[in-house]
């Protein structure tokens, strides 16, 4: 199955690149080379009608496919299913292709991620595997789709285990870098095996005088990554608190996009600022843009990123991090040209290069994954060391400045937290049979006929159960019995000579013994229960799991410091 997704979501990643591609030259590359001055007005209107189509389809058809495919993802794998919708997937497809095709400020990334997991997840339901199994092909399809979108294998390994999984999982790693190499090679294969910035010559730091500017870059580079963030997040909740309506807030913030896509035509006769803008940043890394530029695209691209995305729009946010470092590194180039007197070219491209590194990683917070997608973006490594520290440095100040990474923050907007995650994965690594209260002499039980009379007098008595087992004749279990349960015969004595234990019990939810604790938290948490019987393979009780065993479980999993994190999920239940 990892050999299948691999191949087929490669495929997905390189349709989805010709489907995007296809789009814009029919879309806003005929908007911008429109005669006369019309062009103005097409370049206008042709990202704000793109916006509104992607609406309607995002209100009324898919709504799972709004934003950038990621945060989608990230909840998916959370979850115990692990599914992403193959419809979310194809409308994220269709929309994404003609949102960005249209003009949005938009990267092609992020979807593909969600495009390919949502195939992945298709396909598992055909494979003879666990729902855990199931659930572990999903980052196999998110790396194979990274792998496709950036022509960067070991930099989608990277992210998918820093992002996606959140853990070094032996058993996903190996998966996750099959795919990503099938669907590089696919790629590759298709689109040609050149790196996507195929860069005249390989920059290299010349002067270790110029790692101060690489430093001071990396500060910089947080500054504007907090910027954009926060400013992501404040449009998107005004756009959300409007009156205005949803279908129609996607076409307003394509609106906004074509009003700069003009500006930066008719001041700077230049694009970029549509789709992820590649070009031009193959044109700054190549010194063939001036700084006022740069620094201008810079902030023009942030605002349009921000209007694309927070009103709605189907699309990543990977690209235009890329763009804005390396307007904002190329900026810095000029520096290194005025202070130290190297060469113009070699000084702009060569920290732009390393500002799309460290934009991205205080965007993203993918601390390796920002290294290695720069270098296998490039095809050189000559640029490792300045790299790595204006990354750490932006990653270090950006996280100090806000602490909620990007993706996070968005999923928190929408009432989602993904915080506890590591608990969730924590109680995963810990199985039942180790945990098991055994049942032992002082154990009770009821049969289904027992009347009530002997239900309030046994649970009355001072007893360290919690649920009452309803077992039959087979000694199976058929029911469960809480004080609770029974405590409304003490407000009404009539019914004591009347009902029995089947007329008051639950349904018999139980746990067995060869399950992990998740399993037991999230059946005690949905159910509201504080204590759950468990099962040996003949559906007999052997024990039982309560919520105090989890906690304490988490804490000695968690080391000494454990309980500073446990969350008020597991503390509540």
């Amino acid at each position: 199955m990892t050999l299948i997704i691999g191949g087929a979501c490669g495929l997905a990643a390189v349709g989805f690149h010709f489907a995007i591609a296809f789009f814009e030259r029919q879309l806003i590359q005929r908007a911008l080379t429109a005669p006369g001055n019309s062009w103005m007005l097409w370049a206008l209107l042709c990202p704000a009608m793109g916006g509104l189509f992607g609406g309607v389809l995002l209100q009324y058809v898919v709504p799972g496919a709004r934003g950038s495919g990621v945060p989608q993802v990230k909840v998916a794998y959370a979850s115990r299913e692990g599914v992403v919708p193959l419809k979310d997937a194809f409308g994220k497809f269709v929309i994404g292709s003609v949102q960005i095709g249209s003009g949005g400020s938009l990267g092609r990334e992020g979807p593909t991620v969600q495009i390919c997991a949502g195939l992945a997840s298709f396909l598992a339901r055909f494979a003879p595997v666990s729902a855990q199994g199931r659930r572990r092909l999903l980052p196999v399809g998110a790396a194979a789709g990274i792998a496709a979108a950036f022509n960067a294998p070991i930099a989608a390994v990277t992210f998918t285990i820093e992002e996606v999984v959140g853990k070094l999982d032996q058993t996903v790693l190996s998966g996750v870098i099959v795919a990503a190499a099938l669907a590089a090679v696919i790629e590759r294969s298709v689109l040609g095996a050149h790196p996507i910035f195929d860069l005249p010559h390989q920059y290299a730091m010349a002067d270790a005088r110029s790692l101060v500017l690489f430093a001071g870059l990396g500060v910089a580079a947080a500054i504007v990554a907090v910027l954009f963030t926060d400013a992501l997040l404040l449009v998107r909740r005004r756009f959300r608190a409007s009156t205005l309506k949803p279908w129609l807030q996607p076409a307003v913030g394509g609106a906004v996009t074509g009003t700069l896509i003009v500006t930066a035509m008719y001041l700077f006769q230049t694009g970029g600022i549509n789709g992820g803008g590649y070009d031009v940043v193959r044109r700054a890394l190549t010194g063939e843009l001036s700084v006022r530029v740069m620094l201008f695209l810079c902030g023009i691209k942030l605002i349009a990123t921000v209007f694309s995305y927070s009103s709605g729009g189907a699309g990543g946010i990977f690209a235009p991090a890329l763009f804005m470092g390396a307007m904002l590194g190329g900026a810095f180039g000029s520096l290194d040209k005025t202070l130290f007197g190297h060469s113009f070219e070699s000084s702009v491209g060569a920290i732009a290069l390393v500002g799309m590194g460290a934009v991205f990683s205080a965007t993203i917070r993918a601390p390796m994954t920002s290294v290695l997608i720069i270098v296998e973006m490039t095809s050189g490594y000559s640029l490792i060391l300045p790299l790595m520290i204006a990354n750490m440095s932006a990653y270090v100040i950006a996280r100090h400045w806000r602490p909620e990474p990007i993706y996070e923050a968005l999923l928190a907007q929408d009432g989602i937290h993904l915080r506890d995650r590591a608990v969730l994965d924590t109680l995963e690594e810990l199985k039942l049979e180790k945990m098991i209260r055994r049942r032992d002499d002082s154990f009770v039980s009821f049969e289904p006929a027992a009347r009530a009379s002997v239900l309030l007098e046994v649970m009355g008595r001072d007893t360290h159960q919690l649920a009452f087992p309803v077992l039959d004749a087979r000694e199976k279990l058929v029911g469960l019995l809480y004080a609770e349960d029974v405590a409304v015969l003490k407000a009404a004595p009539e019914l004591e000579g009347v009902v029995n234990a089947a007329d008051l019990m639950r349904p018999p939810t139980s746990v067995r013994s060869d399950e992990d604790l998740r399993t037991a938290f999230e059946l005690m948490r949905d159910e509201g229960l504080r204590e759950l019987p468990v099962l040996d393979a003949d559906g007999k009780v052997i024990g039982f799991i309560e919520e105090a065993s989890i906690v304490d479980a988490f804490l000695r999993a968690s080391g000494p410091r454990g309980t500073k994190s446990v969350p008020d999920t597991v503390a509540s239940h």
